[in-house]
């Protein structure tokens, strides 16, 4: 009996003491969450994309002089503009909706999040722009009491331009302004008539003209869940593009003056009656306008 109570004695302080030892053990907790930093969007990279424009102008001119005196043995050209038998001035404005364009270029973000960002961009649209405009002018005796119809053409084929951009960027908008060259195809004709409808005097330029663009927009990249950036064309062809971004844009455009000659054709009127066309008139043609732009652009790593 004795033994018997020694014995559990000895197992009481046996469960005491490793009792005691488990309460100085540090308690099992869980693990800490492991932290995944949130990454920081930058406009830092390479981009290229599509957009369309609407295009118009609000200054375009065709002035026309007569390049012939009352005295040279010839047609009195100066006369005819001055009695306003061909026009002095003529406004020629255009608009139309651009059919497509695409550009690309490069930025850098000097600071990821919010910071300034510097760039240049390259882009071109096709505009196919144009606008004819006839003109007839009073009747005068000298003239037999017929107006004298003239007739302008003016196009712009195509724009593109070469420019820098520089602005703020606010985590996934970025705000800019922009300016750089300008160049397009344009095409200037000039017919004069005779009061009879015959062509007297013609004159065309077809060529490229150069000049310069300013203007301004804001930008903005599309989450990476958002269904435009998931379902891109670009992630549909295989190819890893950073980001989607959608823009708008305002850009004016000046591409200079050209003086067009509208020579004689050397018509000989019918029957020889009334006088023979001679000498020449220059007409000057001015292409200026604006562009107001909607697209989107696929953002590539930076260098």
């Amino acid at each position: 009996m004795k033994s018997l109570l020694k014995s559990a004695t000895a197992l009481a302080g046996i469960v005491v003491a490793g009792s005691a030892l488990a309460a100085d053990l540090p308690r099992r907790v869980a693990p800490p969450p492991v932290f995944t930093p949130v990454p920081v969007f930058t406009w830092t990279g390479f981009y290229a994309g599509l957009h369309t424009d609407y295009t118009f102008t609000d200054r375009q001119r065709i002035i026309t002089r007569g390049n012939n005196g009352p005295f040279s043995g010839t047609t009195d050209t100066i006369g005819n503009v001055t009695s306003l038998r061909r026009p002095p001035s003529v406004r020629n404005e255009q608009d139309g909706l651009a059919n497509i364009g695409g550009g690309f270029g490069y930025n850098y973000q000097f600071t990821p999040g919010s910071g300034f960002v510097v760039g240049v961009q390259a882009d071109w649209a096709w505009t196919d722009i144009h606008k004819n405009t006839f003109y007839l002018g009073p009747r005068l005796a000298a003239n037999g009491f017929t107006p004298d119809p003239s007739a302008f053409r003016q196009e712009l084929s195509w724009l593109g331009t070469v420019v820098g951009r520089v602005g703020y960027a606010f985590d996934r908008v970025f705000v800019y302004g922009m300016g750089g060259f300008a160049y397009g195809g344009v095409d200037y004709r000039a017919n004069f008539y005779t009061p009879a409808g015959a062509l007297a005097y013609t004159g065309r330029y077809n060529d490229l003209e150069t000049g310069y663009a300013y203007g301004g927009g804001i930008e903005y990249a599309l989450p990476t869940d958002s269904f435009l950036a998931r379902f891109s064309l670009l992630n549909l062809l295989g190819v890893k593009s950073e980001a989607v971004t959608i823009k708008a844009e305002y850009l004016h455009y000046d591409l200079g003056s050209r003086n067009v000659l509208v020579n004689n054709t050397g018509l000989v009127v019918a029957g020889g009656v009334g006088p023979q066309p001679r000498g020449s008139y220059t007409s000057r043609f001015q292409t200026e306008g604006n562009l107001v732009r909607a697209g989107f652009s696929y953002k590539f790593n930076g260098l």
